[in-house]
């Protein structure tokens, strides 16, 4: 909190909380104590006033102050969000919600949806009481996580896959895929990202809240980085003069037709990530290294959908040295 002085002569002190500013004018300079005293009335003033929104307006200011911070994508996300929660919560006065009340949303919620649907039903409403009705204790339980094990395509699918879309439209977005780019950054990709068989991923290419497909940065600082692509690869791209022209979600769905054609199990685009995970893990490949390369920005969420690969390379080291000790005893 710092006591300012104006060109007008008065004085003012500002302070940030919660992610909005709180400003409070003085027409002298005000000590230490007095600015600390009206400063602490002008926020216990904006609680009661917070206190007589209603959710969804609580909800709309939440993702109005967020505009300029998160992506175009989870503002969306957000913004369809508030629409979701059943109307007896969006009109309930911040004041009037309890933990009641919250268990019943919960409750209500659950039927006929993820797990991990109520989790992130959730977290937005603890993010937006938590921003305008901070003395809500919030203690929820919350339904059991359903562990998933996402499928792993094997080489020999992904080769036909590519064998299958060789010389389309989608042989350069699919191929890039297998080397751990996301969609949303292929679609992005332009020619002036390559640099010999060096591809530079800075952008992302993402709907906003309109509904419009809109290039920004990437979706984390560890996602901004260089890998490097079989230089027949980037000659393609650079000889066709772009990487792909159509509309993100086209990718998949000729993914799925190509599956369906080859009878192999459908899988999303998404989860040739999976395969280059497992198969940079299964070449030995260091752990910071595939999370530079995939633009992972902890372990934790690698392992965590990748963890299966790790397993795989453990059970065959227990394996081996189980074969060792057998040919030293029985051989």
């Amino acid at each position: 909190m710092k006591i300012e002085k104006r060109a007008s002569g008065s004085y003012r002190v500002r302070k940030m909380y919660k992610g909005q500013m709180y400003t409070v004018s003085f027409d002298h300079k005000p000590t230490q104590k007095e600015a600390m005293l009206a400063m602490a009335a002008e926020l216990e003033k904006t609680k009661t006033n917070n206190a007589q929104m209603t959710f969804q307006r609580a909800a709309e200011s939440y993702v109005d102050m967020k505009m300029n911070i998160l992506s175009p994508s989870t503002i969306k996300e957000y913004s369809e969000a508030v629409k979701r929660f059943p109307e007896w919560f969006r009109s309930t006065l911040l004041c009037d919600i309890t933990q009641v009340e919250i268990n019943r949303l919960v409750n209500e919620i659950s039927k006929g949806r993820a797990p991990k649907t109520v989790r992130n039903y959730h977290g937005f409403m603890t993010a937006v009481l938590g921003t305008f009705h901070p003395n809500l204790k919030i203690s929820t339980t919350l339904p059991q996580k359903i562990k998933k094990e996402p499928y792993m395509p094997s080489q020999e699918e992904v080769r036909r896959i590519l064998a299958e879309v060789k010389g389309t439209a989608y042989e350069v977005p699919i191929a890039l895929a297998c080397y751990g780019m996301r969609r949303s950054e292929i679609c992005a990709l332009t020619p002036d990202d390559l640099d010999g068989d060096i591809v530079h991923i800075n952008k992302a290419k993402v709907m906003n809240e309109k509904k419009e497909w809109v290039t920004k940065t990437t979706k984390t600082t560890e996602s901004t980085r260089s890998i490097v692509i079989p230089i027949e690869l980037a000659d393609k791209i650079r000889e066709q003069g772009y990487v792909y022209r159509g509309h993100p979600n086209s990718i998949d769905k000729k993914l799925k037709r190509v599956e369906q054609g080859l009878d192999i199990p459908i899988f999303s685009l998404h989860k040739l990530r999976h395969y280059f995970a497992s198969e940079m893990s299964a070449l030995g490949v260091p752990e910071a290294d595939i999370l530079r390369m995939g633009g992972w920005e902890t372990d934790h969420v690698m392992k965590s959908v990748y963890r299966h690969s790790m397993m795989d390379k453990e059970e065959q080291a227990k394996r081996k040295a189980a074969e060792k000790l057998r040919s030293a005893l029985f051989s």
